[in-house]
């Protein structure tokens, strides 16, 4: 990685004479520097590696969370389950996911150094860690309610994370809005049904046509099965992601039906 010293040089060095030569280095060393990390990011050995961390993290922490108030329900037992079905994995890769959960959830495990380990390899994508949160919150929300000790569990687990309590408390009210929607759900209608469909979308009955469908389209990106791939989430959970974008489709269209 020299290109940006050699052209900033060279530009200081014509503009600037060796004062410019000097600056124009430090600005190129600043550009390669910025390219070598751009690009060792996006390489198939980190890719790799933040899947694999993705992983191992996603059913850690799901244990843990389970297991926030003294006892892991059968919902939520289930809804792992469901993860993993969804997410096709072999006899070895669901052993290990199952391994993983019962680590989470056991005594005396070491929650900020698993959140540590994962920020470490996955860096600042902002993304990523969003998409983990909401994977934690659809647990939360399988017993239609959640406790006090899972809440406050669920809190740190978003600050370590990066994120407020107020974001837990939205991503919360459109997880359990957006569960309404599951496998369509659009053609059954009424007051309380078209309150719950803004819930989903996380905005006001108040909101214009023209924030509505920016709302809409904001989370049908991070949900995108391309996005999600090229920041690190295995194509494994991707069916995951898919489910919960149909939720949030149908949603939409109940709203948009209801307008018309």
């Amino acid at each position: 990685m020299f290109y940006g010293k050699v052209v900033a040089g060279l530009l200081g060095l014509v503009l600037g004479g060796p004062i410019g030569l000097v600056i124009g280095l430090f600005l190129g060393h600043q550009f390669d520097r910025g390219l070598r990390r751009t690009m060792e990011a996006h390489s198939p050995e980190n890719v790799a590696r933040i899947k694999e961390r993705f992983f191992e993290t996603i059913f850690l922490l799901l244990g843990h969370l389970a297991k926030a108030d003294g006892r892991i329900s059968q919902g939520e037992v289930d809804h792992t389950e469901m993860i993993i079905r969804q997410m096709g994995l072999t006899s070895a890769q669901r052993q290990r996911a199952i391994e993983l959960f019962k680590r989470g959830a056991a005594p005396g495990f070491d929650v900020a150094s698993c959140v540590a380990d994962f920020q470490t390899v996955c860096g600042r994508q902002i993304a990523l860690r969003q998409t983990l949160l909401m994977f934690l919150v659809s647990l939360a929300v399988v017993d239609h309610g959640i406790e006090a000790a899972e809440r406050r569990v669920l809190d740190n687990l978003a600050g370590l994370l990066g994120f407020q309590p107020s974001h837990v408390e939205q991503l919360l009210r459109m997880a359990q809005a957006q569960g309404q929607f599951h496998h369509g759900g659009a053609q059954q209608t009424g007051p309380d049904r078209l309150q719950a469909a803004y819930a989903a979308l996380g905005v006001s009955p108040e909101v214009n046509d023209r924030e509505l469908k920016r709302a809409y389209r904001k989370l049908m990106s991070e949900h995108h099965p391309d996005k999600l791939i090229a920041q690190g989430v295995p194509e494994d959970m991707l069916k995951v992601a898919t489910e919960k974008s149909q939720e949030i489709t149908a949603a939409y269209e109940l709203i948009t039906r209801a307008r018309k």
